[in-house]
């Protein structure tokens, strides 16, 4: 039987696998074919985003899983937090490192110190992350919508400072009187014996304001700068990692982005920890009794600063606390991406749109 020409099977041909047949095609023209199997950005850029998907169902769904991750993490490194805490308000006395500080606190006051403030800490960091995963979602999601597909995607990491910050300051006016009651427990076990009792016993003996919020300066400097840092250079990282592997959120595993986001998390936790560092020590300083003298919040944390000095500010206790914030960092992203997931939540990526760079 007669053989059927080339030219006779391309329409077959083009019916089975289209993409084959054009880069066949093209071949024949002389022309080198673009590709064979659109590349991962070229998937990405052809997606565009569904802005009515992302509701108000969406956003309590971002801000329970920012509670549940930002509790759980916080919790866990009780311990950790308990001994750099220790080593911030009495470096003459726990001056041993992070493994010394550990063997001090357990030979002194028992096994049991080590979960000092855990009460505190893990109610005050579900409420934290609750406005500042949640509160991230929203206006990073209201700024790509009022930006556009293609301003979002240049101005990706302005969004993402923004809307940390934002969100951040929220977080800590709830964050802040939880934060106080826990650096006053770890400070001095004896002071009560549970988080009520002790923020009762804040309130009767300091006032509201002094007792609760002295440490709102020094919080913000702290918890803003460190989310900002956290959430930008996570989202940096993120992209860095899906580029080398070739991939995208879209075209990853469930459990494949879970793991992006954790080792991206250990880079921002510990740039985060870095840039945070000397405010954590002034605010862990300034709820100590007495720190500072008695005049204005900011005339103590000048005192506190001068007396500390600039280097101890810096350093002391931060070995500590980047093991704490990079494992505390990559398990809140792990856990809210997992968080998400299992509600059924898609998570906003930033995309570069069909057509750009």
């Amino acid at each position: 039987a007669k053989q059927p020409s080339s030219q006779a099977t391309m329409p077959a041909m083009g019916l089975v696998n289209p993409v084959l047949a054009r880069a066949k095609a093209a071949a024949l023209r002389g022309e080198t074919p673009k590709f064979l199997i659109p590349s991962p950005v070229e998937s990405v850029k052809a997606a565009s985003t569904d802005f009515s998907s992302f509701n108000l169902m969406y956003y309590l769904k971002g801000a329970l899983a920012g509670g549940i991750c930002c509790g759980i993490t916080h919790g866990a490194v009780c311990p950790i937090d308990v001994v750099k805490t220790r080593i911030q308000l009495e470096p003459e006395v726990y001056n041993k490192g992070m493994i010394g500080g550990f063997r001090q606190v357990i030979a002194n006051e028992g096994v049991g110190a080590l979960a000092t403030g855990l009460g505190p800490t893990v109610f005050g960091y579900f409420i934290q992350g609750w406005f500042k995963f949640g509160g991230v979602e929203f206006f990073k999601i209201q700024f790509a919508q009022a930006l556009g597909e293609q301003g979002a995607w240049d101005n990706r990491t302005g969004i993402y400072l923004l809307s940390s910050a934002i969100a951040e300051f929220i977080a800590d006016i709830f964050l802040c009187p939880l934060e106080a009651t826990r650096i006053k427990l770890v400070a001095n076990p004896s002071f009560a014996s549970s988080m009520p009792g002790a923020m009762s016993k804040i309130a009767a003996e300091e006032g509201l304001l002094r007792g609760f919020y002295s440490g709102f300066g020094p919080i913000l400097f702290k918890q803003v700068p460190y989310t900002m840092a956290k959430f930008a250079v996570q989202g940096k990282a993120a992209e860095a990692i899906y580029t080398s592997l070739g991939s995208s959120p879209n075209q990853m595993t469930a459990a494949g982005n879970v793991g992006v986001s954790l080792g991206s998390g250990v880079i921002a936790g510990v740039a985060a920890a870095i840039i945070s560092h000397p405010a954590d020590t002034l605010l862990s300083k300034i709820n100590k009794p007495g720190a500072g003298g008695t005049g204005s919040t900011v005339s103590r944390l000048m005192n506190i600063a001068a007396e500390t000095g600039y280097w101890n500010l810096c350093t002391s206790g931060l070995g500590a606390r980047c093991i704490m914030i990079g494992t505390l960092t990559a398990g809140q992203f792990g856990i809210f991406d997992s968080v998400m997931n299992a509600l059924g939540a898609k998570k906003f990526h930033f995309h570069a749109p069909a057509g750009s760079k």
